[in-house]
């Protein structure tokens, strides 16, 4: 195994990618929890509305894990995870707005997702030690988001008309910031590969394709011929964009913390 790495040797570039890295990463599961938490009771029956329950208390323990790994660097997470504006938020482009439909819902699961678990596992299997320690599980976990997520893309698929369609769409929506964050190539993220904390840009996103290819091809989507979006944000790390208020409030917890009594 590579020797892990130490970040007091980190110049500051390098940390400023790093707290990208974990602050999109994490930014990406609060969120994802909250776009999942709205399809608890939408959810085409009620056992997949119990396992969006499930899922979303996954994706809410990934991000408060991610958060807490800007300790390693001393930083606080408490300003990241409850004080910034949406504007400042580094997530996934395709978790802005809020699926208007079931069929959207499942390309998250399986394309955001996906995405997210592409990344993680890169992460995971680099020199940065606490990711080493607390991915792996995250990851396991992932695997039952994944098979429901494909199970019913392919159901949808398989089903023709108006499901088919909408998921055909939401799919090409959602691919170009995807294909652009898993294979982001920037200088912060060619920082991560100089010290072993991400694998290669082309290696991420070679892997990405392989894992959605054959699914996505059942709407007609090539993701071989997907370009990522040129829009792109190099402060976030994500394409350009924020996520809606609401959506913001709740990651952020505001009315929670406004009932607060010291």
């Amino acid at each position: 195994m590579t020797d892990a790495l130490d970040v007091s040797t980190l110049n500051d570039d390098q940390r400023d990618a790093l707290v990208r890295l974990m602050v999109t990463l994490a930014d990406s599961k609060r969120l994802m929890g909250i776009r999942y938490s709205d399809w608890t009771l939408g959810a085409p029956s009620i056992e997949t509305g119990v396992s969006m329950a499930s899922m979303t208390q996954d994706e809410w323990g990934h991000a408060r894990l991610l958060y807490a790994m800007l300790k390693t660097l001393d930083i606080d997470p408490a300003p990241f995870e409850y004080e910034r504006s949406g504007d400042r938020f580094a997530s996934l482009s395709a978790l802005d707005n809020e699926p208007s439909d079931w069929a959207a819902v499942v390309a998250l699961m399986v394309l955001a997702d996906g995405a997210l678990s592409t990344m993680l596992r890169s992460f995971a299997q680099g020199t940065l030690e606490q990711a080493r320690r607390r991915v792996p599980k995250m990851l396991a976990e992932e695997q039952y988001h994944m098979s429901m997520g494909f199970a019913w893309y392919r159901r949808l698929a398989d089903s023709g008309g108006e499901s088919r369609r909408l998921l055909a769409v939401a799919t090409e929506d959602m691919l170009p910031g995807l294909v652009a964050w898993v294979g982001a190539d920037d200088a912060a993220a060619r920082n991560m590969v100089a010290i072993g904390v991400l694998d290669s840009a082309e290696d991420r996103l070679a892997l990405y394709r392989d894992e959605v290819r054959e699914v996505v091809a059942l709407v007609g989507v090539d993701i071989d011929t997907v370009l990522g979006t040129s829009v792109w944000d190099e402060v976030r790390g994500r394409a350009v964009g924020r996520p809606d208020e609401e959506a913001c409030e709740r990651a952020r917890g505001d009315r929670n913390r406004a009932l607060l009594v010291e």
